[in-house]
């Protein structure tokens, strides 16, 4: 009654804590999904062209601001954190020019002008006032420190705004620096913080201001351009969880089908990311209910053999009862009075743990309702069922029926078409059913394990009979004792075999799940960051290497510049044929090498791009198949706006550098292609092998090998880098995929496969041991007597369990194995690797695990053992009526 209460306990703890677990964390990586997405993406923006219609005055639009707010589809409203209303001139309307020098030479500004409410909360002027327009005054602007030092403003500077008609006159009035330049309010602002210098000849300054709406209506009546005005609402990812998935889903599709305004367009696509998690998390869910199935069914075994020792272990009390006129009914309220008091109690305890987990419950506990009704009525109705006929003479429980029944052969042929059954409509239609997850797919691993289980309990007996054979030959009476108690296979031993086969297939199971999700990532990370860390920028100095190696930490550096949309021709002539466009990678081939060995990632460079050198004739070039598919012979590709003729040394599905998902593309090896002193191939992009480099000082260093580059190009000294570098780790790539969507829920899943199923083995192990422990007891008591000692005792029973815990352990790992490769893309395992194909991975450590499951099965087994012999008295239970 204890055991019954424990696993009562821990399956309704199990049932309670890891569904709210897995909601916890899919809630946590949907609010990280959400914030991470550009608030293009994410925000609900409203806008038109010159509203109100005709209207001079842009404050009109701000009374719209909460009434369209209010007018959003539940339960949108509700889940609107901050909202914006601006009016603003694109920077490709104006055109600035003004009476300082700097102002009047060199590039073209285009300088966008903006009004949007929350700007000056967000902000510490460090230089004059905020404008304020008056009637028939130039319009006042305010610009950030970046702008002003970079097109040489100050307050007082006189601008004139030219558009399509006219010229509009404005004056900077103020300077301001950002108090947060993450905050949202400034994402629509991004020129007016970081305004773009140009890197080329023809290039213009881009760049944004601050005005006031009287400012605004100024410059568009001036300038003729076309003012724009819009409404921004964004979502609080914290008020979002997993449950309100559809709904948030629908109201944003029909907030963008639905015309706000006269003339107006809504803009975002957080329906389609949110769908995209959606799918991340159906799949996920189904893969949880897969373990969640497993881990179930084998508390459920347990519960069943407790139960069924518990009544075999009181069979001759209740065969007295029986014999004394008692009715079924009678010893069903006999055993229920016992068990009523004990197991609603035990299940309510582990309910009560789970609800201490952190996460978010889904709706009723009905499965702990169920599991409190198992766990008090099993054994009053094994009791019935065992009673059904009065019978005075005890059999022997060692031994089984040699001839099964038919209804017993009937259940066991049911549960393996089942398991075929489930296999076949699995693979056809997926776990990822339409109305949730559907219980009988989910449990088909669970089948085909339990089918497992079915035909190794009925092939066991028969090599274990043969070795019996064989130990009758060897010296000591221990090992053949030991395998023909093995073999006689008695049904409370026979049961946790089943329980153990199950257990142990639904760990391995997680485990090769994991490990093949672990090296789809590793291959996923490999691609995008090639090396120890991936520097980005838009053009460094041709000579920015040696400096890059200087930075502390950096092993080894290799050039790299990769473009897409290229052009591919059939030759350099005039009447070269045109064959696409490709992703064009060029890496200085033994760099790219020595940086791959340096960083140790699983990476091999082929030999024709490492021993690639500078010819007359084409040079080697790895391409992808589809590219590949276009050539016939030899082709030129577009490099920095030079043509280089390359051929076909080998094709590749990916290559690590060019991306994800990309189907086109060509590799050149950098030391092969020409170069002139005049007109190098710039590198815009750097690998860089090193463990614990200074990333702070290797972005000052790139960044100032952008400026040198810029300043060669411009004329003019440039004080900061166009587009500053970044840079990306391998391990803050791979680390960033275990973050993102449901993979922590998916982490949660494979966990608890692992862990669990790998305890629920030593249980069953340790309850194989403790079933037939009087048994045991009695042949150890005789035994004795004829000189057997304790460790000849504890030897016994490693030789009887090690056949039943081999054979199941080796059953369900194969069955664990077996299962991902039977089931193949109905698991959709894609969805947590993109980019990636899914291939299965055996690790080592998966099989490592099942050996020291055995190990423990094994300990648990001999602890159980001793723990019984010393409740037992082994020297008294010969007496009469003592051997149970």
């Amino acid at each position: 009654m204890g055991l019954l209460a424990a696993l009562g306990l821990v399956a309704a703890m199990l049932v309670t804590g890891v569904p709210r677990l897995a909601n916890g964390y899919a809630d946590r990586g949907l609010h990280a999904d959400v914030d991470r997405l550009p608030h293009l993406v994410r925000d609900v923006s409203i806008a038109v062209e010159q509203f109100p219609l005709d209207s001079p005055d842009a404050t009109v639009g701000r009374a719209d601001l909460d009434r369209l707010a209010d007018a959003l589809p539940q339960p949108l409203p509700t889940l609107v954190q901050r909202r914006w209303y601006a009016a603003w001139l694109d920077e490709s309307k104006l055109t600035a020019t003004g009476a300082a020098p700097p102002m009047d030479g060199g590039a073209t500004k285009q300088v966008g002008v903006r009004a949007q409410t929350g700007v000056e909360e967000a902000a510490v002027l460090t230089d004059g006032r905020w404008p304020r327009t008056e009637t028939d005054q130039p319009a006042e602007l305010a610009v950030s420190t970046a702008v002003a030092e970079t097109l040489s403003l100050r307050p007082g500077t006189q601008l004139r705004l030219t558009g399509s008609r006219g010229v509009a006159q404005a004056q900077v009035v103020g300077v301001f620096e950002p108090r947060d330049p993450d905050d949202p309010v400034w994402d629509d602002l991004t020129l007016a913080l970081s305004p773009v210098v140009p890197v080329a000849d023809g290039e213009p300054y881009l760049a944004g201001a601050v005005t006031d709406w009287a400012g605004i209506d100024a410059v568009s009546a001036a300038s003729g351009a076309l003012s724009m005005y819009g409404w921004r609402y964004r979502v609080d990812e914290q008020r979002l969880d997993t449950s309100m998935l559809e709904a948030v889903t629908t109201a944003v599709a029909e907030t963008r089908r639905t015309e706000w305004l006269p003339r107006s367009k809504t803009h975002t696509s957080l329906d389609f990311a949110l769908a995209r998690f959606a799918e991340q998390m159906r799949v996920v869910q189904a893969l949880l209910a897969i373990v969640l199935a497993g881990l179930v069914a084998s508390l459920l075994g347990l519960i069943l053999l407790a139960a069924r020792l518990t009544v075999r272990r009181r069979r001759d009390e209740l065969a007295l009862l029986r014999a004394r006129g008692a009715s079924l009914a009678t010893i069903g309220l006999r055993t229920l009075a016992e068990a009523a008091p004990v197991q609603p109690v035990a299940v309510l305890l582990g309910w009560l743990v789970g609800t201490r987990m952190p996460g978010r419950s889904d709706g009723a506990p009905w499965a702990v309702l169920a599991l409190a009704v198992l766990t008090t009525a099993v054994v009053p109705l094994l009791a019935m069922h065992s009673q059904r006929r009065v019978g005075l003479v005890a059999g022997r429980a060692d031994l089984t029926r040699q001839r099964p029944s038919a209804r017993r052969l009937t259940v066991e042929a049911s549960v393996l078409v089942l398991a075929v059954l489930g296999v076949v409509l699995l693979r056809r239609r997926g776990l990822d059913a339409a109305g949730g997850v559907d219980a009988y797919l989910s449990s088909v691993p669970v089948l085909v394990a339990v089918a497992a289980a079915l035909v190794a309990i009925r092939l066991l007996p028969w090599p274990l009979r043969l070795a019996g054979r064989l130990t009758r030959r060897a010296r000591g009476a221990l090992l053949f004792l030991g395998v023909a108690r093995a073999g006689r296979g008695a049904p409370v031993a026979l049961g946790p075999l089943a329980v153990l086969i199950v257990a142990v297939s639904t760990g391995v199971f997680g485990g090769v799940i994991t490990t093949t999700v672990a090296a789809a990532r590793d291959r996923a990370a490999t691609l995008t960051v090639p090396a120890d860390a991936w520097l980005t920028g838009y053009a460094f100095a041709p000579d920015a290497a040696d400096a890059l190696t200087a930075v502390p930490g950096v092993r080894a550096v290799a050039r790299v510049w990769v473009e897409s949309n290229r052009r591919l021709l059939s030759e350099a002539g005039p009447g070269a044929k045109a064959l696409g466009q490709a992703r064009v990678l060029v890496v200085d081939g033994p760099a790219f090498a020595d940086v791959v060995a340096r960083s140790g990632v699983d990476i091999d460079v082929p030999a024709a791009l490492r021993a690639a050198a500078r010819g007359d004739g084409p040079v080697p070039a790895v391409v992808s198949a589809k590219v590949a598919a276009d050539l016939d012979g030899a082709a030129v590709a577009d490099v920095q706006g030079r043509l280089y003729e390359f051929h076909v040394a080998g094709v590749a599905d990916d290559f690590p550098g060019v991306g994800l998902g990309v189907d086109r593309f060509v590799v050149l090896p950098w030391q092969a292609l020409p170069e002139y002193e005049f007109t190098p191939i710039i590198p815009n992009r750097y690998l860089i092998a090193g463990d614990d480099v200074d990333q702070a000082r290797l972005l000052e260093v790139a960044d100032e090998a952008q400026r040198r580059r810029q300043s060669a190009v411009l004329g003019v000294e440039v004080t900061r880098a166009q587009v500053p570098a970044a840079v990306q780790t391998w391990r803050a790539y791979r680390e960033g995929l275990e973050r993102t969507g449901a993979n922590e829920v998916l982490t949660l899943a494979f966990t608890a496969s692992a862990a669990g199923g790998t305890a629920l083995a030593v249980l069953a192990v340790g309850f194989a041991v403790l079933a037939d422990a009087a048994g045991r007891g009695r042949m150890l008591s005789r035994l004795r007597t004829l000189g057997l000692s304790a460790a000849h005792g504890r030897r016994l029973l490693v030789y009887e369990l090690v056949p039943l815990v081999v054979v199941a352990a080796v059953t369900g790992a194969v069955v664990g194995v077996v299962l991902p490769r039977m089931l193949g893309p109905a698991l959709g395992l894609s969805a947590f690797a993109p980019g990636v194909p899914i291939r299965d991975h055996l690790d080592p450590l998966v099989v490592g695990g099942v050996l020291a499951t055995v190990v423990l099965g094994l300990m648990a087994g001999l602890l159980a053992e001793n723990l019984a012999n010393r409740r037992m008295r082994l020297g008294e239970v010969l007496r009469l009526g003592e051997e149970s």
